[in-house]
């Protein structure tokens, strides 16, 4: 049976209510994932947890191993993602301990981790235009909609890179850019999804204003964690009711995302490169 895949940010780091839960350690081509991969039932849906910061928070933006996570998901057959982050709004009407669902991002990560799979040897250009699953995405809607959570059907993520956050001047900046939202970890799991051909959302719970609204205080780490204390409660609320109701099969483009995106001839992929990349790549390498 296909899983469900959930990564939990800060203040996330477990959910309650798994049936048959088991911890796996999973290797993959890539590194250790953050930290070991919860397997177990909820709603009588398999679904795979991972703590995207590890257990205790010991990992920051820029030292997470993208790729082992999402390649660890793939690994243990799952194919839809619902990624949960806090983040900061660049919005005065998006207010903190609300939710956003945001349909586009802006990278300003500037290369500084490693998000993608396709390399020494292989070449793969994933359509990227509408990097959320459509799909996923107006279900997450449905959900928040009948669980009268405060909430936004979407906006621009604007992922920069960390630990520190904004300086005012960039914060002003991304707002003059028409920005919604900014954190620090989705882009890259997005894009490390779309080439692993799962389906993938964001429910982004807004901490704080950043540093750009003159009347509130300049973002705290200690602002952020008490008001995300607040939305983790309504965030697992969410994932039960999501899980509960989210059709087995999958309806979207996702899953064929690599079909015609590789375009490295099988001849020339490295017998190394196409081993390692099995998961990803061995049913297009088998035509």
């Amino acid at each position: 049976m296909a899983k469900i895949g959930i990564i939990g940010g800060s203040g996330l780091y477990q959910i309650e209510g798994l049936s048959a839960k088991r911890q796996l350690s999973v290797n993959t081509p890539f590194g250790k994932p953050s930290d070991d991969l919860v397997v177990g039932k909820l709603a009588g849906k398999e679904v795979v947890f991972l703590p995207r910061h590890g257990r205790g928070h010991r990992l920051n933006p820029s030292e997470i191993n993208y790729r082992a996570n999402i390649f660890a998901m793939k690994k243990l057959g799952v194919e839809r993602i619902i990624s949960v982050t806090a983040c900061g709004s660049l919005r005065q009407q998006i207010k903190p301990l609300e939710f956003v669902l945001p349909d586009q991002f802006v990278d300003r990560t500037n290369q500084a981790r490693k998000v993608t799979f396709f390399e020494n040897g292989i070449v793969a250009h994933i359509s990227f235009a509408h990097p959320i699953c459509g799909n996923l995405h107006s279900f997450l809607v449905q959900i928040l909609e009948q669980l009268k959570i405060p909430f936004h059907k979407k906006g621009t993520y604007l992922c920069m890179e960390g630990p520190a956050f904004s300086t005012q001047a960039e914060s002003n900046l991304y707002r003059s850019w028409g920005m919604d939202i900014i954190g620090m970890t989705n882009i890259s799991e997005a894009k490390l999804a779309r080439e692993a051909e799962i389906c993938y959302a964001t429910l982004a719970a807004v901490t704080d204003y950043d540093c750009w609204y003159e009347p509130a205080e300049p973002v705290t780490v200690e602002m952020v964690l008490t008001n995300l204390q607040k939305n983790v409660a309504n965030a697992k609320k969410i994932i039960k009711e999501v899980i509960a109701r989210l059709p087995l099969e999958r309806d979207c483009s996702c899953s064929k995302a690599l079909k015609d995106a590789i375009v490295t001839h099988p001849e020339f992929i490295p017998i190394s490169v196409k081993k390692k990349l099995n998961p990803l790549i061995g049913k297009y390498l088998k035509r």
